[in-house]
């Protein structure tokens, strides 16, 4: 039995003409936040921003107005972390084997312990995020938006990781950070023009590679609907840099986390679309 038809809600239209660029598969899911809960509602509003922004890419010389997606629906709705967190990894486990990039709409970042874990060791992992996520539990739970990382790397290790823009930490994080083996990209980095080339380096060495992009990476100035703003931070644009730094690169899946619509102006929900769209149009150009 397919398990994206046993655990996924029929989606929104995202429907073209053709074969699928991409798959999408959205995750409804927020239960371990503990700040400004909502993202639950973010991968809904996101197609509904992708629908009403330009699709012609001249960068990449590709048209993605009318093209296919393939559009899996949204994760059967659960409180369960676990259960989550289970069928996330069965669906993005079947979408991955499908033609084009998998892209994942969530929810919280916990939801890319399932994600990323559906691919094989060694996979490449990008992280751009805020904070750490390294925590060995938050608020009494293991299973949480503030400690996915670490599980990810107590069971395949640090090394194929690469953490950027994070600018705010609890100590146990730094503690686990030097443990671990996992490489960074400071936000100081990132300002100073250097988070391109060493997203691409990295990517470089590997035959596929999962990107997680959690928005609250970017300043609260461009992105102010997150569920636990930073101040401080990279411009929307040194996001976008650092995107198109893949191109050409064996990006598999990818996930947008943490978008809060509660909160969000319009810039957020703009840059999460734009975002599925530039790696959509890499993706179809390599």
């Amino acid at each position: 039995m397919s398990h994206t038809r046993l655990y996924t809600s029929p989606p929104l239209d995202m429907s073209g003409d053709g074969d699928p660029y991409a798959s999408i598969l959205g995750v409804p899911f927020d239960s371990t936040h503990s700040y400004r809960p909502g993202c639950r509602f973010a991968p809904d509003y996101i197609r509904g921003m992708y629908g009403n922004i330009e699709m012609f890419h001249p960068r990449y010389g590709i048209d993605l107005e009318g093209a296919a997606m393939h559009d899996a629906g949204n994760i059967s709705q659960t409180v369960d972390a676990a259960e989550m967190v289970r069928m996330v990894r069965m669906v993005t486990g079947e979408l991955v084997q499908r033609n084009g990039i998998c892209i994942i709409l969530g929810g919280e970042h916990l939801v890319t312990l399932g994600s990323y874990m559906a691919l094989p060791p060694g996979t490449g992992l990008v992280v751009l995020d805020a904070h750490y996520d390294l925590r060995d539990a938050y608020a009494g739970a293991r299973l949480s938006h503030a400690s996915f990382l670490r599980r990810i790397a107590e069971e395949r290790g640090g090394g194929d990781i690469l953490h950027v823009g994070a600018r705010a930490c609890a100590a146990e994080e730094m503690s686990y950070l030097k443990e671990c083996g996992m490489r960074t990209v400071s936000d100081e980095m990132v300002q100073d023009g250097e988070g391109p080339r060493m997203v691409s380096g990295f990517a470089e060495g590997y035959d596929s590679v999962y990107v997680s992009i959690d928005v609250d990476v970017v300043d609260p100035a461009f992105c102010p609907g997150v569920g636990n703003p930073e101040a401080g931070g990279i411009t929307a644009r040194e996001l976008l840099d650092m995107v198109r730094a893949l191109a050409g690169r064996p990006v598999v899946c990818a996930d947008i986390v943490e978008l809060n619509p509660l909160f969000d102006n319009g810039a957020g929900g703009a840059l999460a679309a734009k975002l599925v769209s530039e790696m959509v149009a890499m993706d179809a150009a390599a």
